[in-house]
């Protein structure tokens, strides 16, 4: 009896719950953030990275993406702004970097999906995605990271892991563009440079640290083909 009540209710509890529906999506077609507060323009979102301590003064880092103009997405329940997070397990400050990078990328149809295996079914149905595999340009078969995880075991996945850590922390975060600033007049004004070091910063912004210029923001196109190949 328990087994049927679950088979014909299930699905209307999902289609029921708001936290299932499709009412919250950032939608790469239409470059939309949908949310219950309204739709709004993904270039009017900031990223920012928030940082807790637990009783044993142990930092817990999470990237947040929040509307710019809570005036007009503010939730009418408790009067915040619209705001979402994305957790990153216990990664590094330089994964939420990378996170944010991914999102942005995943958002601009000037470029390729993220290469990552999340997506990778999905890539034929895109039409700049499709573009760039059928161009060669991926240098991968069609089914990479499906065949990947078929075929290495646990003790090799976390080795590729782990060199995947290692060039995401190694990776320049803080002299990169900002391309916000192509959208958002005087935006790139309020500052012009990142910490070096990110993750040395996040933990120890008070110790000497060396800050770099940020370089001018290129165009989407541009910025596609400087990330061809990235992962």
């Amino acid at each position: 009896m328990l087994r049927r009540l679950f088979e014909t209710q299930s699905i209307r509890f999902y289609k029921s719950n708001k936290n299932w529906s499709d009412d919250v999506a950032f939608c790469r077609r239409s470059g939309l953030v949908k949310s219950f507060q309204g739709n709004f323009p993904f270039y009017e979102f900031d990223a920012f990275i928030e940082m807790a301590a637990d009783m044993k003064g142990n930092q817990r880092h999470t990237l947040k993406v929040r509307h710019r103009y809570p005036q007009f997405s503010k939730d009418k329940r408790n009067g915040l702004p619209l705001e979402f997070t994305f957790p990153t397990g216990t990664g590094s400050i330089a994964e939420r970097y990378a996170m944010w990078d991914m999102l942005g990328r995943f958002m601009d149809v000037s470029q390729p999906l993220p290469d990552i295996p999340r997506l990778e079914p999905f890539r034929h149905l895109d039409p700049t995605t499709r573009a760039f595999d059928e161009a060669g340009k991926r240098g991968r078969p069609a089914t990479y990271w499906r065949d990947l995880y078929a075929k290495v075991d646990e003790k090799e996945l976390n080795r590729l892991r782990d060199e995947h850590h290692a060039k995401v922390n190694a990776a320049p975060w803080g002299s990169r563009p900002d391309l916000m600033a192509q959208s958002v007049p005087g935006y790139e004004d309020s500052y012009t440079a990142e910490p070096e070091d990110v993750n040395a910063y996040a933990h120890a912004p008070t110790k000497d640290v060396r800050f770099v210029e940020r370089p001018r923001a290129v165009s989407s196109n541009g910025a596609a083909e400087q990330q061809d190949h990235r992962d």
